[in-house]
């Protein structure tokens, strides 16, 4: 495999060997309309690494959102990656495969596939790429976020294809989710459930993929961010999140703002809303994920 390769003016990395990709039934084309992949035939990430001289040794997953129907990879990927860069944090953006895709055995685990082994290799390059295992997070947004809080609770590991990558773990150390779908019951997002799981999911399965039935004491500690007048991905989402985290023990900062609606980005949120990233970076830097650099 070719570990770096140049799209767009971005270093690309696949996820899969040539011929190992798991959960196909053979290849598909990417199809990119109005800056969102609507199906994902190279599932990889976009790479963006700080310079040597900023790098603080830490590293963050991007997983944008788009209702497992498309993945949003510049509004909710690039700019918060090279964000994140400016933090002194490499930034890895998630493309992943889409659960309605014709070339899936198993619809809902393949997006999941897709998080486990970018974590994996992140992990398996963190010394040549100067970030330290210990300090990798996940940040997602909408649906992504749903992914993101799945790949923090613990799911199976359903990545593996037998080489030494697989034997990383996927854990994140840190999620961060912007206004997130988390819960598959009572206050679920109808489309991405539908997308993920299909129109006729069983009970079981929507327990087993609602976030906040799965968190334990080893979930990782979590920054949430929410809209208050948010029409799709209603706020409890993200109150159940970080009740069910407190209940367990471990720490949940949850912001929730009067406005912003379901369009929380980077820069030019209405009112206090546009104080979240100035709020992560502070909650990154109590917790040790952004250090100062010493000049030498």
């Amino acid at each position: 495999m070719t570990l770096l390769l140049t799209l767009s003016g971005q270093e690309f990395i696949p996820l899969w060997p040539e011929g190992k990709m798991p959960n196909s039934t053979g290849t598909v084309e990417d199809v990119l309309v109005n800056e969102r992949f609507q199906q994902v035939g190279e599932p990889g990430m976009y790479a963006f690494f700080p310079s040597g001289d900023e790098n603080n040794g830490s590293a963050v997953l991007v997983i944008p959102g788009g209702g497992y129907h498309h993945v949003t990879y510049n509004f909710s990927g690039l700019q918060l990656a090279k964000w994140f860069n400016t933090l002194g944090i490499s930034a890895f953006v998630l493309k992943y495969r889409l659960p309605h895709q014709e070339n899936l055995k198993i619809r809902y685990e393949a997006p999941l596939q897709d998080a486990e082994r970018a974590m994996q290799l992140i992990r398996a390059h963190a010394e040549e790429w100067g970030i330290d295992k210990a300090r990798i997070g996940a940040l997602g947004t909408s649906a992504g976020g749903h992914l993101t809080a799945i790949l923090g609770t613990g799911p199976d590991d359903v990545s593996q294809i037998g080489d030494s990558i697989g034997q990383e773990t996927f854990a994140p150390n840190f999620l961060i989710l912007v206004s997130p779908v988390i819960t598959f019951g009572e206050y679920a997002h109808r489309g991405s459930l539908n997308n993920f799981l299909g129109p006729d999911a069983s009970e079981e399965l929507k327990k087993k993929y609602s976030a906040e039935l799965q968190v334990t004491e080893s979930t990782p500690i979590s920054f949430l961010v929410h809209a208050a007048n948010d029409p799709g991905v209603a706020p409890m989402n993200s109150f159940l999140f970080a009740n069910a985290l407190l209940a367990k023990g471990v720490s949940a900062s949850l912001h929730l703002f009067p406005d912003g609606k379901h369009a929380i980005a980077l820069r030019n949120n209405p009112g206090s809303t546009n104080m979240w990233t100035a709020l992560c970076e502070a909650w990154l830097t109590e917790n040790g994920f952004i250090r100062l650099i010493t000049k030498k």
